[in-house]
């Protein structure tokens, strides 16, 4: 359990959608943990023994999507723990971990990791996150990593996944424009290290190297969605709902064109299009403690 009492209310967070506590948001963070798992080839399908891992932190856990599943798939994590500064996602993920039936090995606590990760030393054999890109700015990078060892046992593994911001495709308008926004308002709060799409990517082998980790490990993997495929209406669905629920960040961070409505609703249009492609690449990067 955590070393400190369990907090009763929402925590300040830099994740990019401000109010967590929409509905919109929450279904969107459901559609994107399948989206990846599916994409990726399962949890942890880098990992040559997803068995050695008994206990697991996953940071910036979200609605627990990935937690929940590495429980169903792999009985030998006897301890799976999630944790997040947002305690309606805490909540949500509660709930799901009692349906699918694996509460008994899987809890989920309020807590943000910028400050301190709230466990013993050498807790866990694996530390994990995805797409912290959405609330990680690049000097908390030390730190975190430093947080990471601390409660990981020796020989553990830490392994973060992060995407390239923006996603390749064939919509010449309304998505290109809409993502450049979405980059230029990421790099601006921080979130990147350069102004580009691999803004984290090509820094993540570096930093878990620079900040003491070893034989530090990538794969990459593109996530494709071909017409006619439930992989596709999922991803227009996280688009519609992502461009929607981030539009207080852009405000925030960039100068959003008065015609910004008129671009979501042509990136609506075009990306119904039967020809429409899109791709997304993702890399993982993981090293021993």
């Amino acid at each position: 359990m955590p070393t400190s009492p369990e907090p009763g209310r929402e925590q300040p967070s830099t994740y990019f959608v401000q109010d967590r506590s929409l509905q919109e948001e929450l279904n969107r963070l459901q559609v994107q943990d399948h989206l990846l798992t599916i994409g990726m080839g399962g949890v942890l399908p880098e990992q040559r023994d997803p068995t050695a891992f008994s206990h697991v932190l996953d940071v910036g856990c979200g609605t627990g999507g990935w937690l929940i599943e590495l429980a169903k798939t792999t009985p030998t994590c006897i301890r799976l723990v999630g944790v997040d500064p947002s305690l309606t996602f805490i909540e949500y993920a509660r709930v799901r971990a009692e349906a699918e039936q694996v509460s008994d090995r899987v809890e989920f606590h309020v807590m943000d990791a910028l400050r301190m990760l709230e466990f013993p030393n050498a807790s866990f054999n694996l530390v994990n996150h995805r797409f912290a890109t959405s609330w990680l700015r690049t000097w908390d990078w030390p730190k975190l990593l430093q947080e990471y060892q601390r409660v990981s046992r020796p020989g553990g593994v830490i392994r973060v996944t992060e995407p390239e911001l923006v996603a390749k495709s064939n919509s010449p308008a309304g998505l290109l424009r809409l993502s450049a926004l979405f980059l230029q308002a990421f790099y601006q709060a921080g979130h990147l290290f350069t102004l580009t799409g691999e803004g984290v990517t090509s820094e993540l082998a570096r930093l878990l190297r620079q900040h003491g980790l070893q034989e530090v490990q990538t794969r990459a993997c593109t996530l494709e969605y071909p017409a006619g495929s439930l992989e596709r209406q999922r991803f227009l669905e996280d688009l519609k709902l992502i461009f929607r629920n981030v539009l207080p960040f852009l405000r925030k961070w960039t100068h959003v064109p008065e015609n910004y409505e008129e671009l979501y609703q042509q990136m609506l249009s075009e990306i119904q299009r039967p020809d429409f492609i899109a791709t997304m690449n993702l890399l993982t990067a993981w090293g021993t403690v």
